[in-house]
């Protein structure tokens, strides 16, 4: 028996089988897990990796397909009724939801915009996604959360805004610093309940986004001798949905395998 048996698990931005949310979902569901897939293809299709072959259904195969303890449903999370359409049909699904891994986001290289550039149309897509979306979706788990239940998480995910400047990408650092500030808050309203609350800063992560050049150039800088790997991620996130975690909460958890910020 996994340490998540007879969890349920929601778990965002699961589209591209190289990306950070479909290593947790494959993790959690090693666990034990009862998992509940979201995903938005047309956001991968506008970026320079594209959609995967095979797509969606490809992708829930690998995971063993739907059935009664893997669920998947395709929703913009930009559009605000999202969010609570979203926890509705996990509860639907599997009648309880325990754990919420909100690892969506509005990619940075959507919002490449420096201060020159930035448009009212990217700062408000990057704010509706990364924060409003994922503050929603924490007020409907806390609404609909049984606290008869053991371990409630809600896991968050920043980015690296809080550790270096990024002024070329205005609107994600502004969208993922609200998540970084809001973590402790979140947690303070919902210990009493014991739910915990964290996020996590995966640093730099291989999930295909960076040209090769990047990639080498940027190497020297890990001191481990690669870059961060999905599944790194998948192993915190892992950790933090179990029992294991249970005394800590309010956190921003740098998992950047000691990646140095040198001038």
């Amino acid at each position: 028996m996994g340490p998540l048996e007879g969890r349920v698990v929601l778990v965002t931005g699961v589209s591209r089988q190289a990306g950070i949310g479909y290593a947790i979902a494959r993790r959690l569901i090693h666990d034990g897990a009862s998992v509940f897939l979201h995903s938005w293809s047309a956001h991968d299709s506008g970026l320079p990796w594209g959609i995967d072959r095979g797509g969606i259904t490809a992708l829930l195969k690998s995971l063993g397909r739907a059935g009664p303890k893997l669920a998947h449903l395709e929703l913009d999370l930009s559009v605000p009724e999202a969010a609570e359409s979203l926890i509705k049909a996990v509860i639907r699904k599997f009648d309880a939801l325990d754990i919420a891994v909100l690892s969506h986001a509005r990619h940075a290289l959507y919002s490449s915009q420096a201060l020159e550039d930035i448009t009212a149309d990217e700062l408000d897509r990057a704010w509706a996604v990364n924060a409003r979306a994922t503050l929603l979706l924490a007020k409907h788990f806390s609404i609909t959360h049984d606290d008869t239940r053991p371990g409630g998480r809600i896991i968050l995910f920043s980015s690296t805004q809080h550790l270096e400047p990024m002024p070329d990408e205005i609107p994600y650092a502004l969208s993922k610093g609200a998540i970084q500030q809001i973590t402790g808050t979140l947690a303070a309203h919902l210990a009493h309940r014991g739910i915990t609350v964290n996020a996590v800063n995966p640093g730099p992560t291989d999930t295909g986004w960076a040209p090769r050049e990047i990639i080498k150039r940027a190497l020297p800088r890990f001191p481990q001798g690669r870059w961060g790997r999905p599944d790194d991620i998948a192993r915190l996130v892992a950790w933090l949905a179990s029992d294991e975690s249970q005394w800590v909460t309010g956190q921003v958890i740098n998992s950047e395998g000691g990646f140095t910020r040198s001038p």
